[in-house]
């Protein structure tokens, strides 16, 4: 934190588990300038959102060069806010992160359609499963995080049924009892980076940092081997980034039903699209992490209480991945 007059007043590293402590503090420092994130850390601005602050986005043209490894220096990120915020984004809790670069999201999606087909057919990506089962996977990105994912565990345990965790790296040291609750429960730990940055920004050095260190720790805290499945943040993709990830030995999973739970939205709301969504062999993006996920909590017993009513067996990713390999011709 620096004061008016550009001053450092107090440095506060970042751990996980303390988040809402620094969200605390960073309030009583509101008034000198608003809150300045990068999207090497994707995980931070939704839980500060959430806590009431006003969080602005600072994207590469304004910053020096990034580390191998992780942010800019956060003394940089300050004082980008305290020159005035030219360029700087304002985020809303509605739209996240990715804040006015929708479209750009959007073009990105379109430009990989062929990529994405590609590594399909080769069993190296997962959108849905096939349609001609009556299976659905529930996935959890961004955890894990107390008390949600706690929550989110105790339901799957009542009803007996497994799911898929996209687990960021960061989050593995301060919570490691929770990735060996989900291994012990038979759910599937997949890798979603370290610190959920916008992946298309990245050098190729970069991307393998983020993913390399989150595989070794996600395996190390859980008890389990390295995840076998990634989920880039955001969704986020172009050719080039899809092509190098076979490498890393991962199938990547996306989605095909997401109710934008991380949106501020209601139970009702997420529990209604999710329903409404659903065909056999689906894919559902829900989230444990990366802000307030009562409502995700909430809306989980209707949403799996509806889909058992259908007749749906619940599947983890890596199963759906298995059976599209077995029948490539229902998985298109």
């Amino acid at each position: 934190m620096i004061d008016r007059n550009g001053r450092c007043v107090q440095r506060t590293g970042f751990t996980s588990p303390h988040v809402d402590e620094i969200a605390a503090r960073l309030r009583e420092y509101e008034d000198l300038a608003p809150v300045v994130v990068e999207s090497t850390n994707g995980s931070l601005d939704g839980r500060l959102m959430a806590a009431g602050l006003r969080v602005h986005r600072a994207d590469p043209r304004l910053l020096p060069e990034r580390p191998l490894f992780g942010s800019v220096p956060a003394e940089v990120l300050a004082r980008t806010g305290l020159d005035g915020g030219d360029g700087l984004v304002p985020l809303e809790r509605h739209r996240g992160t990715q804040t006015g670069r929708e479209d750009q999201l959007a073009l990105q999606t379109t430009e990989s359609a062929t990529t994405d087909r590609r590594l399909r057919a080769a069993g190296q990506l997962l959108r849905h499963g096939p349609r001609d089962r009556h299976e659905v996977a529930l996935t959890f990105d961004d955890g894990p995080l107390p008390p949600y994912t706690d929550h989110i565990l105790d339901i799957l345990g009542r009803y007996g049924i497994p799911a898929t965790f996209f687990c960021l790296g960061i989050h593995t040291a301060g919570f490691a009892e929770h990735l060996v609750r989900m291994r012990e429960q038979g759910h599937a730990l997949g890798n979603h980076t370290w610190s959920h940055p916008f992946l298309p920004e990245l050098s190729r050095a970069q991307a393998a940092e983020q993913i390399e260190r989150t595989a070794e720790a996600v395996a190390e805290a859980s008890g389990g081997g390295a995840p076998r499945l990634f989920r880039p943040p955001y969704g986020a993709r172009t050719p080039e980034m899809l092509s190098r990830l076979p490498a890393f030995g991962v199938t990547t999973v996306l989605w095909d039903v997401a109710p934008d739970d991380w949106a501020m939205r209601t139970a009702d709301d997420i529990a209604r699209d999710v329903l409404a969504e659903v065909r056999p062999g689906s894919v559902v993006l829900l989230h444990d992490g990366g802000g307030d996920r009562a409502p995700t909590v909430a809306a989980l017993p209707r949403l799996i209480e509806g889909l058992l009513a259908r007749g749906y067996t619940f599947v983890r990713a890596d199963a759906m991945v298995d059976g599209a390999a077995q029948s490539p011709a229902g998985a298109v």
